[in-house]
């Protein structure tokens, strides 16, 4: 079956689209910022509130827990509301959750958590929702732009967080990152009046009031042969996310670690080695779209961000002292690879409700496996004394997921 041609703000004046845009990387800028906020503080936030370390890590542990827990849910939200109220949704949830956490108390902290991280979840299956229905065309490059941004809002507050505490306090210091909410919420409301206002304009009374058609009815329009495909297309992205997303979750616990205990760096310079990690995925980021412009195939992208991501783990094992090259060439695969992921999402999805439905499939598996992955890399460390096993586990989660996005980038066998 072939796919027609769906609409797209690439058809309306630039101006339009330049504003959807920008409230659109707006948006992604609160998807990771209040999350990585947390850590170069964690210990400031521990003694206020009295806190275990078991405490503390749940502070932390929380967010991602709920990005695997509440992503089903937020699709069916996404699907009732539409991504336009979706997101609004998702902003104030980020707000309110923000502010509740940094209230300086126990429960609120643990609340205002929990909120954060059903409401970014929301957020993250809205994103590629609108990107899906429109920026279809484009979506390599604007996935990459919201990747980036993303990765930007975590590098922000990796390095800021910790002197805004030292001269406001800690609860002002994460309190105050709630501005990016309010920044947000100003541009994505008029930007989603503007897309409902759009998607009604000319439409019949009685056609407006049909809901759009679910995942299940826009698979029902295909045949049998390209329906295998996209089911196939997503377990295979959804094996792909959980290698990526542990691979995150595990390098961003656990290398400073490694690289105090394995190259004696002081806690302070190991503790630093995050910087590059997250800021060379803001590059990362667009070596995707960049690489397509260029005529290289899906595949060939896929192959050779799976090799950098690899020359971490490896690297580390082989030739720890060049540990500043493995972490930038790594830092720019893993931004470079959640854009390739989800690129395919939109561009191989037969319509927008089928791209909602695989993002939360492959989201939910991929947190699932993150939520774990620190733990299990720590209790590897500790079963062999040593970080030679944790490496190689982490080198082997990586190599399936490099398989999985074989298989995954190559030619479509039907035409959606």
């Amino acid at each position: 079956m072939t796919r027609q041609p769906s609409p797209s703000l690439g058809h309306d004046d630039g101006a339009r689209t330049g504003l959807l845009l920008a409230a659109l990387l707006l948006v992604a800028l609160n998807l990771r910022a209040p999350i990585t906020s947390l850590p170069p503080v964690v210990d400031q936030v521990a003694a206020g509130l009295g806190l275990t370390p078991t405490g503390a890590g749940l502070l932390t542990s929380v967010p991602v827990l709920c990005f695997a827990l509440c992503t089903p849910l937020a699709s069916v939200l996404v699907a009732r509301l539409g991504p336009e109220l979706a997101l609004g949704a998702s902003l104030a949830g980020i707000l309110a959750g923000t502010v509740l956490r940094s209230a300086g108390t126990v429960p609120a902290a643990l609340v205002g958590t929990a909120v954060l991280g059903v409401a970014i979840s929301v957020g993250n299956v809205a994103v590629p929702v609108v990107i899906t229905r429109d920026f279809r065309r484009r979506a390599a490059a604007v996935t990459g732009a919201y990747s980036a941004t993303m990765n930007l809002g975590s590098t922000f507050t990796t390095m800021l967080t910790v002197p805004l505490a030292a001269a406001f306090g800690w609860q002002w210091a994460l309190a105050g990152w709630g501005v990016l909410a309010v920044l947000a919420l100003a541009a994505w409301v008029p930007a989603g009046r503007a897309l409902v206002a759009r998607g009604r304009a000319g439409v019949p009374a009685a056609a407006a009031r049909v809901r759009p058609p679910s995942a299940r009815t826009e698979l029902a329009a295909l045949d049998p042969a390209t329906r295998r495909s996209v089911r196939r297309l997503a377990v295979l992205l959804s094996v792909a996310f959980a290698g990526q997303a542990s691979g995150y979750y595990a390098v961003t616990a656990w290398l400073p670690e490694i690289l105090h205990d394995r190259l004696g760096m002081t806690a302070a310079g190991a503790g630093g080695a995050a910087g590059p990690f997250q800021l060379c995925a803001v590059a990362g980021s667009f070596l995707v779209p960049v690489g397509l412009a260029r005529g290289l195939s899906a595949r060939q992208v896929a192959a050779g961000l799976s090799l950098m991501w690899l020359s971490l783990p490896v690297g580390l094992l082989v030739a720890p002292d060049l540990w500043l090259l493995w972490v930038g060439v790594a830092g720019a695969a893993q931004g470079g690879n959640f854009t390739a992921i989800f690129t395919l999402v939109a561009q191989r999805s037969p319509g927008v409700a089928v791209a909602r439905r695989t993002s939360a499939v492959v989201q939910t598996a991929g947190y699932a496996c993150a939520a774990l992955a620190p733990t299990t890399m720590g209790a590897v460390h500790e079963a062999t004394g040593g970080w030679t096993a944790p490496l190689l586990v982490v080198t082997g989660v990586l190599a399936v997921m490099a398989a999985a996005m074989w298989v995954a980038s190559g030619r479509p066998r039907h035409t959606l």
